[in-house]
Parts: C-alpha cells; structure tokens; sequence
C-alpha cells in the first residue's frame, strides 16, 4: 500500500510501432534485426498524490506517422480506477508528440515541465526539419496556451514536486528533456522516458538516434543510474521488454498495465 510520500508506479501501453535494431542506435547496428518500439505513459499515486507522467499520442498522430495505435492511454488509466478529468498534476518529459500529444484530455491538471524544453520548442531549432520532425506544432501551442492560463510550471535543473517524488533535466535527445525520480516500496525508481528508449540504450552507452546533444545523451545514462536505488529500478520510455520484466497488477490489465513498484 502507498503511503503519502511512497508511490506505486504503473506503466501503460497504448501504441507500438515495428523497427530494426539499426534505427534504434547512433550509427547502427552490426546484429540487425527486428526490434520494436513500444509507447507507454506512466502514474504515479501515493496515499494522497496522484502524477500521470506523459500523455502520449491519438490515432489521428498516429496514422499519420504510421504507428499502430492500441487504445487511448486513458483506457489504461480508467482500469486503475484515474479518470483524465481528476488528474491535477502532469508531469512532461519534453515536448515530443508521443509525450504531449493528448494534453487536452486533461483539462484540470497542471502540466511540469523543464522551462528550457519550452524554450526549445518554441526557438531558433525548430527551423530544421531534423529537429523539429518529432515534435507537433499544435501540441506545443497548446501547452503555450496553457501557459499562458497558468496551467504550466517550469523548472530550471532538479526539483522536488512533493516529498518523494522529483525531476531532473538530463537534456540530450532535447534540449529540456527531465526525468522523473520516484520513491516507491523498493526504492528510488527512475522514469528515465526518453533519457534512454530501450535497456540496452543506457546499459551498453549506445546512444538513440533522434538527439540533440549525443554527450549529454551519454551523461544521462550514468545520471539515471546514480538516481536510481538499483539496476532494475531504471525504466526506459519505449522498450518493450517493460511488459514482460514487469507484471500486471489485475489479469484484465494483461498487456495493458503493468506495475513497476
């Protein structure tokens, strides 16, 4: 059971697409072959606390980038009994549309986010197509509305939300990309997202290809790790491994839902 400053963590699947292992490593890879990427948004709820963690993508995002789209990622939160309208608190990982793509089904909640990634989507970069593919330019207004209604709190570097629960800006793939530190039963566990896609990222220092800055990228899989209270405490924010190291909390959120800790 949670206590006011001990959260259980859930992740949730919603979409998946196919990939080779080349696409998925800075440079490629010489063992090439089939490895997909998952999309999963997160929550995290204490005795008095409730954070979803990204809100991922629609299928409307979806057909047009050729993903297949499983279920809106609040389908997973109704099963842990979290309607989007009573979230009061989201934390962004950065701007990506895989991470922002459905704010707007949280319409009471405050989004958190690292005021450089703001910066970042909204500046000088997103003149290059290269920089700004990964990103939706009305995702991002949205959140400047948001803003610009009070509803978005930045953050410059680390921060602590509520007792056991903090974020920290690694940079990297973006320029504001943050993640999250969790206190739960086991330990301090990590939401690293995009910090590092797959296990294999950060445990072979292999990076991701979709980057902005490959040193901090690198940093960042030594930062995760120092922030986390042992190895199988670090989550990646695509692979899909996560579904099967990790169990469902209720057999009818087989291939949904997952507990972390």
């Amino acid at each position: 059971m949670a206590t006011d400053d001990t959260y259980e963590v859930h992740a949730i699947r919603y979409a998946t697409v196919e990939r080779r292992a080349s696409q998925n490593f800075l440079g490629g890879d010489p063992h090439d072959g089939p490895m997909p990427m998952d999309y999963f948004v997160w929550v995290a709820r204490s005795g008095r606390r409730c954070y979803v963690i990204d809100t991922g993508f629609n299928a409307e995002a979806a057909e047009r980038r050729g993903r297949t789209f499983l279920r809106s990622p609040t389908e997973g939160l109704d099963r842990l009994g979290i309607g989007a309208g009573e979230v009061r608190d989201v934390i962004l990982t950065h701007l990506h549309y895989d991470h922002v793509g459905n704010y707007d089904l949280f319409p009471n909640a405050k989004f958190h986010l690292q005021a450089r990634e703001l910066a970042y989507a909204t500046g000088r970069y997103m003149r290059h197509e290269a920089l700004r593919n990964a990103f939706e330019v009305e995702d991002v207004v949205g959140i400047v509305r948001a803003l610009y209604r009070e509803r978005v709190v930045c953050y410059e570097g680390e921060e602590t939300l509520a007792p056991g629960i903090s974020v920290h800006h690694v940079g990297g793939h973006t320029a504001g990309l943050q993640v999250v530190r969790i206190r739960t039963r086991r330990g301090w566990l990590v939401l690293a997202s995009d910090a590092s896609h797959y296990y294999a990222n950060f445990t072979q220092a292999r990076p991701f290809p979709i980057v902005l800055h490959v040193g901090e990228m690198l940093e960042a899989y030594t930062t995760i790790q120092r922030l986390a209270d042992q190895p199988d405490l670090v989550i990646p924010g695509h692979d899909p491994e996560v579904m099967f190291r990790f169990h469902a909390p209720d057999p009818d959120m087989e291939g949904v839902v997952v507990r972390l800790a």
